[in-house]
């Protein structure tokens, strides 16, 4: 049964920072392809930040420069780094295992205030 807990959400203010967990259970979390992906109310859910197993990292536009993704296959989890965090990054911010059909966690909220 796998398993993706998130962790780490929050209200913070503009220019603050947080730091998301994922820790992930029933993946060989260590070949696997992860991902971090936020839906904002009223929008679509949209990738943010992606690791593969070899650590290549890719983020949309929007949080490059300002967000870092990281894993640690020692602890089957995986993180985001969220600095200078703006209004607009307010939404709820989902782990993605990019495994078989993938799999999401329940998702932890994200409110930055102005």
């Amino acid at each position: 049964q796998v398993q993706l807990v998130e962790s780490g959400g929050g209200l913070v203010q503009a220019g603050g920072s947080l730091r998301l967990s994922c820790a992930a259970s029933g993946i060989i979390f260590s070949i696997s392809a992860m991902g971090w992906y936020r839906q904002a109310p009223g929008k679509q859910r949209k990738l943010v930040a992606r690791i593969t197993s070899g650590d290549t990292t890719t983020y949309a536009d929007s949080v490059k420069g300002r967000f870092t993704i990281s894993r640690n296959d020692a602890k089957n989890t995986m993180y985001l780094q969220m600095n200078s965090l703006k209004p607009e990054d307010t939404a709820v911010y989902y782990c993605n295992a990019q495994v078989g059909n993938g799999y999401w966690g329940q998702g932890t909220q994200v409110t930055v205030s102005s």
